[in-house]
């Protein structure tokens, strides 16, 4: 058989094809191509496949002159189809180059004015994708690996040139059908659809959804492809290859006459496939959609049900409320949402009722008012519809407002904490934590409220307020807070951030409001900030449910006597100080700020004079930890014991030093400025204010050295500010005498300043250096009176043991008792009294 192959002489038949002229040079050139694919039916050599090539092109210029080559060159084709043969293994790597630039000739073919030659290049194609073994296999040869001529036919842009053919094809319906099957093979690979994208394709395609095709394939295929296309190449430049107004509007004539006029499951499937890549257009603002009019379409196709106004734009379309149908209508939802976002839909959305059509599902599953959709469904479609309406009210305000949302929301909430029986699927996106319970409807909701109210409009916060939605948010909040105590999870920990900051809005700037909020919301707000430290790195959202309160108690406590005394009695400052304990970056700054703002009322100052915190640590020393650990990360320079190192600027911080001298309007503040607002130093500062600079209990030595700085703080910032006006002045132009002495006065003021703190901290030390002496010679004597006592114990034990050893030793020390003892004896004798021995008789002992 190899013999059989090599009995062909290429070389010959390509001579042979070579000449012209007779029409006997006509049928021996017919005779031997014929001979050849015979000999080649199953398959192809790598070795032969560019000479196989070479007879190809030359077939298809023979066939300009005669149709009698049209055959021969299908039949060449098709043997392209059949799995190639190698020799040995390394043959698919050797001959790769030559392959790949074969398979891309089958593409270059598309230019042969003949539909049977373009069929049969595309079925050659398609083939390479359900590759089938011959018949027979040649002994000596294996044939390639599978997806062998797929990787060449990527590596030989195959797919671009077909995408370029289609031109070729524009008005011969089945050629296009056929081209467009092959190209549905080829853009299942990244590098195809790649190549593809870079001819174009996707503008190629859209333009050609809407041409004449009973069949219906045209837009199947079409459609099929630019899927792909936007899964596998740059969802960007295919979208930008869309964005034109033509491509637009023969989107929306093949999705209206499939809304319209397809009855077909497949037909609903292909039109929620356009509606999908449609949906990709609108996020993009660059896209004509609303231009078109396909923007005005998909809002009322979306609000079609809930609405029930006539409108031309959908006449003759019926839900069926098929599963599609279901499909279509949250694409809809979807779209809407992504809508809101761009400013110029906003009219359109207004005049298209999307606000009330959204507020429609604001209410709890009325069988049999919403007989259609299950109740899997309809539930699916509600939370779909509030998430939506979270992103639609804030740029709808006026109609929120007139659709009297705030109320459809306040009682829909209401029956969300309600012990009405129901009994949520939560089997979808918008359901998660909500199986069994109606927190994804309370999720939702609040998001809306959340939304609206952070617009900061006063007529949405009065309009809440008068409805009692700070009482009934308490509510919910308690609510929330005993389920969290049950079984926490990230949906109730946002349901309650959400609420603290709907409540810190509407009451931040209303006193009245705060006093409302002060009955049953300090309570609250106080088992908040007794939150376990550890529960703040879970990561399920306690740092954001802790950021709340403390912007709750800002807003709603802070300003009101009658709250902050309330919050002071309920121990809140001792919680605070107990938070700052923990030196949280994040939280730090704040609960500064929230004391400062305490700090006004009292109270404050005594409870934070009480505090102990861990190893009985006061808030002074506390501030101060705080205060060294800032300068610390701003890289404001100190020596090893805390002293100030640089005189001329004390606390500037080595961003400020890095900055060059930048002149700017008086408006504009500096970087001196700047910085009180960024670190927490101020804060501290304000606080030692109230606390005051003397008679703080528990503070070292250095501890009273980083004090000193703080207490002249202001001074130090003062000196700052005056530094770059002085700085900025002479960058521009040079002072007159006056102005430059007193700014030299003032230099000499602020390092003045520095001297004297420099002066009293080396006191400070000193002092702390000769306590510390004083301390090490009084605890020298005490060890040193503990070896003398231990020394006479040593020797008093040696005696009586010599004493017990040694019966002359005992004489002598009982001798010298006696004299001891009669010398201790008055010398004077009382008349008449008794005389009493003092020793006992026969006693051999001296203890």
């Amino acid at each position: 058989q190899d013999a059989q192959w090599r009995s062909v002489d290429l070389g010959h038949v390509i001579k042979l094809l070579k000449g012209s002229g007779s029409k006997d040079l006509e049928k021996e050139q017919l005779k031997t191509l014929k001979k050849l694919v015979k000999h080649f039916e199953n398959g192809l050599p790598l070795k032969k496949v560019s000479q196989i090539t070479e007879i190809l092109n030359l077939c298809a210029e023979k066939m300009n002159e005669q149709e009698a080559f049209t055959e021969p060159l299908c039949e060449l084709i098709k043997l392209f189809g059949l799995p190639f043969h190698k020799n040995k293994s390394s043959d698919e790597v050797n001959y790769s180059v030559e392959v790949s630039q074969c398979i891309a000739q089958l593409g270059y073919l598309m230019r042969v004015p003949s539909s049977q030659v373009k069929i049969q290049i595309c079925k050659t194609v398609v083939s390479f994708y359900n590759m089938e073994l011959p018949g027979k296999l040649l002994s000596g040869y294996q044939p390639t690996s599978a997806d062998y001529k797929i990787q060449m036919a990527e590596v030989g842009g195959l797919a671009e040139t077909l995408v370029l053919s289609l031109a070729l094809v524009e008005n011969q319906l089945t050629e296009k059908l056929w081209v467009l099957k092959a190209l549905q093979h080829l853009s299942t690979s990244g590098m195809n659809c790649r190549q593809m994208v870079k001819a174009q394709a996707a503008s190629r395609l859209c333009l050609y959804l809407n041409g004449a095709d009973p069949s219906g394939q045209l837009v199947f295929r079409s459609s099929d492809v630019l899927w792909n296309l936007l899964e596998n190449a740059s969802k960007e430049d295919v979208v930008n290859q869309l964005r034109s107004l033509e491509c637009v509007h023969a989107l929306k004539d093949v999705f209206v006459d499939l809304l319209t006029c397809g009855f077909r499951h497949c037909d609903h499937q292909l039109r929620n496939d356009l509606l999908v890549i449609a949906t990709l257009l609108v996020e993009n603002p660059a896209v004509p959609m609303i231009e078109s009019g396909f923007a005005k379409l998909l809002i009322v196709l979306a609000t079609f049900t809930e609405v029930k106004l006539p409108n031309p734009l959908v006449k003759g379309f019926k839900f069926t409320y098929s599963y599609e149908d279901f499909e279509m209508k949250k694409l809809l939802f979807n779209i809407i949402g992504i809508l809101s976002k761009d400013p110029s839909a906003a009219q359109l959305l207004s005049e298209n009722h999307v606000m009330p059509a959204l507020l429609y599902y604001v209410k709890r599953n009325q069988k049999p008012g919403f007989h259609d959709w299950s109740a899997a469904q309809y539930e699916e479609l509600q939370l779909h519809a509030i998430a939506v309406l979270a992103s639609v009210a804030p740029v709808l305000v006026d109609k929120y407002l007139s659709c009297q949302a705030n109320t459809l929301l306040l009682v829909f909430l209401e029956w969300c904490v309600g012990q009405d029986p129901f009994f949520s699927r939560g089997n979808s996106f918008y359901g998660t934590g909500g199986r069994g319970n109606k927190l994804a409807q309370m999720r939702y909701s609040l998001r809306v409220l959340r939304s609206v109210v952070a617009l900061y409009d006063d007529a949405v916060s009065i309009n809440l307020c008068d409805q009692g939605a700070i009482s009934q948010l308490l509510d919910i909040l308690k609510y929330a807070a005993d389920k969290s105590k049950e079984k926490e999870g990230t949906v109730l920990l946002e349901i309650q951030s959400d609420i603290l900051f709907i409540l810190s809005v509407l009451c931040e700037n209303d006193v009245h409001r705060k006093e409302l909020f002060s009955c049953e919301g300090i309570g609250i707000l106080i088992t908040f900030f007794k939150m376990d430290p550890r529960k703040l790195h879970s990561g399920l959202g306690h740092n954001c449910l802790l950021l709340s309160a403390l912007d709750c108690l800002w807003s709603c406590v802070v300003g009101c006597y009658i709250a902050e005394d309330c919050f002071i009695e309920k121990q809140g400052i001792f919680l605070l100080l107990d938070l700052l304990a923990l030196k949280e970056k994040n939280l730090s700054n704040i609960i500064l700020g929230i004391l400062v703002e305490f700090s006004d009322n009292p109270k404050t100052t005594l409870h934070m004079s009480i505090w102990r915190g861990k190893r009985e640590q006061t808030a002074a020393k506390l501030l101060i930890q705080l205060w060294r650990q800032e300068e610390l990360d701003l890289g404001v320079r100190r020596d090893p014991y805390g002293k100030i190192v640089d005189i001329k600027r004390p606390i500037a911080t080595s961003f400020q030093k890095q900055q060059k001298v930048v002149p700017v309007p008086a408006s504009c503040p500096s970087f001196a400025i700047m910085e009180i607002s960024e670190s927490i130093r101020a804060k501290i500062y304000s606080l030692f204010c109230k606390l005051g600079f003397e008679n703080l209990p528990g503070l070292s030595a250095k501890d009273f050295v980083t004090l000193a700085i703080i207490q002249r703080y202001i001074d130090f910032k003062i000196g700052e500010v005056w530094s770059e006006i002085s700085a900025e002045l002479k960058e521009e132009f040079r002072p007159v005498t006056s102005d430059e002495r007193a700014l030299k006065l003032i230099s000499e003021v602020s390092e003045k300043a520095g001297e004297t703190v420099v002066a009293l901290q080396t006191e400070v030390l000193e002092i702390q250096h000769h306590q510390k002496i004083q301390e090490e010679k009084k605890t020298y004597k005490e060890i040193q009176a503990t070896h003398t006592q231990r020394e006479l114990i040593n020797k008093s034990w040696e005696n009586f043991l010599t004493r017990t050893s040694n019966y002359e030793a005992l004489k002598k020390a009982k001798l010298l008792q006696e004299r001891s003892i009669e010398a201790s004896r008055s010398k004077e004798k009382i008349q008449n009294g008794p005389d009493h021995p003092t020793d006992i008789q026969k006693l051999h002992t001296t203890v």
